[in-house]
């Protein structure tokens, strides 16, 4: 349940003043709990089958929940087995999960042969420094523990270190879970750290559920970008290189490019202008933003530059550090600062795709999803307080017609709002109520889903962040509209008012895709590789029925060339079937068939992804045809989709 809008265990006592809210189990917080409390029962078997087992952190995650775990030998697939089997035994148990609220002293003497957790109350009170996903463990409030109670002698079976809440008891982990693989695992996510053994799970409602889980993970497995990418040959991550950063091959670079140049025309049409920064700077910039005392973790360490010595080695001037940039919006100012504005230059658009550089920690880093180099499509506007709603609009509108341009078409979206603790925020509570209220009235006009959360505001202004569900269900977060008051205060920001005064512009930041490479890999694993045809790397290649009819498709692929289209002609020496096979499997969207009844009639023989042909249509209106589609960014799938009418 939750009580005044805090989650609380059931069993949490309340007062007739208290406002009580029920949590179902089918709800986001009814379902990170059931994982969250099947990860404990998940731990309990783990140290029950393996006693000296340390305990790591077991958060729940998106569809699922881990556990880490430090053992002397890697759990194999009969540990697996057992484990899976001892957690039914806890299960049909029906132990209830019982709170304790303890000191941290307390917390130590129970917990000392465990040494990450004593660790982590060591941290206690920054999270976020602890580990990814150690919040379920501990906050900056007080520390508890969670005792696993056997239902018939009354004795504490195991217990955990644990922020809760938890089920009433382990039988409501009923049968809608499993345990899908192990995997290694650094301590706290750096390779300093030990590696730990990690076993991830998932849990659902129902065994129905937890079935159509399994379906839609066989799908994502199918659709994985970087199996994709691979296959397809569209980016790698070279060893020489480093973890986390990408190199794209010519056909991925086709796709990005389409992307960047799309995105351009768009961003030019609603009024932004494009502004290109370096990828470092000196320290200075970094300290004037803040940047580096609020994210210098993130950071990669600086390069000193500028030293000077003289012939006997001697430093006759001192030298500067300088640090990759992690975001693009200091330097963004800096334009904005270099000479004066008036409020008749705002709002102000800059954009850029500017290449960022992130040290994410090794165990976070994912194919292109998260990376340590990346490139936003990053976007700061300028706007008076009184042009702050109706831009923020625009952005909106914008973002949401951009990315239905990429085939993307269900969203939602969540308002990050402040909460009661004034501690955590800056500004006024005018600015936080009109700011607040601008970004809900445009979310609630848009027509979209909108949830609401309280505390997840940046400490200086609301936010809006979209999300988008993909292909098979997926959510994905993607564009996010930031309100800043703060960094234009920090940087002295100015343009003159009408009456002549001078004021403070806000700063509204806005990645429409988030990174480019992240956006790709979700329209990769969206399409299943099966891209638009004005995204596709080949968009049309040419199958001769036989060697003598390669000469004049030739001429046909060149017509289309000529027209921008991304077409080629296969003459190789293998039969005509196995071409097809060949370039339908590497999903070229458009087959061009000719064979001596095309040559004769001037005409070509399509083939479209599902099999189907249309036949014997002329050179023209094939050109035609197959610009029209590129034009209007059709996914074409079938000979029904294909009309001429473009």
């Amino acid at each position: 349940m939750r009580v005044d809008g805090t989650l609380k265990d059931l069993a949490a006592e309340v007062t007739d003043t208290q406002t009580i809210e029920p949590v179902t189990i089918d709800s986001e917080d009814g379902l990170n709990i059931l994982r969250h409390s099947t990860a404990h029962v998940l731990a309990q078997a783990v140290q029950k089958l393996r006693p000296e087992a340390k305990l790591g952190i077991g958060p729940f995650i998106t569809d699922g929940f881990y556990y880490d775990f430090g053992v002397d030998e890697p759990f194999t697939p009969d540990d697996l087995k057992a484990i899976k089997k001892e957690m039914q035994r806890i299960v049909r148990d029906a132990q209830r999960f019982r709170r304790r609220v303890v000191t941290d002293d307390e917390a130590r003497a129970e917990l000392a042969h465990e040494p990450f957790k004593l660790e982590l109350i060591g941290l206690k009170g920054g999270t976020k420094e602890a580990a990814e996903g150690a919040g379920v463990e501990v906050g900056a409030g007080e520390l508890t523990i969670y005792d696993n109670i056997d239902g018939r002698t009354g004795e504490v079976a195991w217990k955990d270190l644990c922020r809760g809440p938890h089920v009433p008891s382990t039988r409501m982990v009923g049968n809608g879970w499993d345990i899908l693989r192990v995997a290694g695992a650094y301590w706290r996510g750096s390779e300093k750290n030990p590696q730990l053994q990690r076993i991830y799970g998932t849990a659902w409602p129902s065994k129905d559920e937890l079935v159509a889980y399994k379906d839609r993970l066989e799908e994502a497995a199918r659709r994985d970008h970087r199996k994709l990418g691979r296959e397809m040959d569209l980016f790698s991550f070279p060893d020489e290189i480093g973890s986390g950063l990408s190199v794209w091959h010519p056909k991925g670079g086709i796709v990005r490019g389409e992307m960047e140049q799309h995105a351009r025309r768009r961003h030019i049409e609603n009024g932004y202008s494009y502004v290109y920064t370096p990828h470092i700077s000196k320290q200075d910039l970094f300290l004037a933003s803040n940047h580096l005392v609020t994210y210098k973790e993130g950071m990669f360490p600086p390069i000193v530059m500028d030293e000077e010595r003289d012939d006997e080695g001697n430093i006759t001037k001192q030298g500067q550090d300088y640090y990759l940039k992690p975001m693009n919006c200091p330097m963004h100012i800096l334009i904005y600062k270099e000479r004066a504005r008036s409020y008749r230059d705002l709002p102000l658009r800059f954009a850029e795709n500017g290449t960022v550089y992130r040290n994410e920690l090794s165990g976070a880093l994912h194919g292109l999803t998260r990376v340590r180099g990346f490139t936003q499509d990053d976007s700061h506007l300028f706007v008076t307080p009184e042009q702050l709603e109706s831009e923020v609009t625009k952005v909106l509108e914008f973002i949401i017609s951009m990315l239905r341009d990429f085939g993307l078409d269900d969203f939602e979206l969540e308002l990050s709002m402040r909460d009661d603790e004034k501690a955590k925020w800056i500004g006024s509570d005018e600015f936080w109520e009109y700011s607040t209220n601008a970004l809900r009235n445009v979310a609630l006009a848009s027509g979209l889903k909108l949830t609401e959360v309280p505390g997840e505001a940046a400490f200086y202004g609301p936010k809006i962040d979209l999300k988008t569900r993909d292909a098979i269900g997926r959510v994905w977060q993607l564009s996010t509209v930031q309100v800043d008051p703060n960094l234009p205060e920090r940087f002295d920001l100015e343009y003159t008012a009408a009456d002549g005064s001078k004021q403070r512009p806000i700063m509204i930041h806005r990645a429409l895709f988030g990174s480019i490479e992240r956006f790709f890999a979700i329209l990769l694993e969206h399409y299943a590789g099966d891209f638009p045809v004005w995204l596709a790397p080949v968009q049309v290649m040419g199958v001769p029925v036989a060697d003598e009819f390669g000469d004049y498709l030739q001429g046909v692929v060149d017509e289309l060339r000529a027209a921008g289209v991304r077409a080629e002609v296969d003459h190789s020496d293998d039969r005509m079937q196995k071409k097809i096979r060949t370039h339908t499997t590497s999903k070229v969207p458009l087959i061009l068939i000719a064979g001596e009844q095309d040559r004769s009639a001037g005409t070509v023989s399509f083939r479209f992804r599902d099999g189907s042909q249309r036949n014997g249509v002329p050179v023209a209106d094939a050109v035609a045809l197959v610009t029209g589609l590129i034009a209007a960014k059709k996914l074409v799938l079938t000979d029904a989709d294909a009309t001429l009418e473009a």
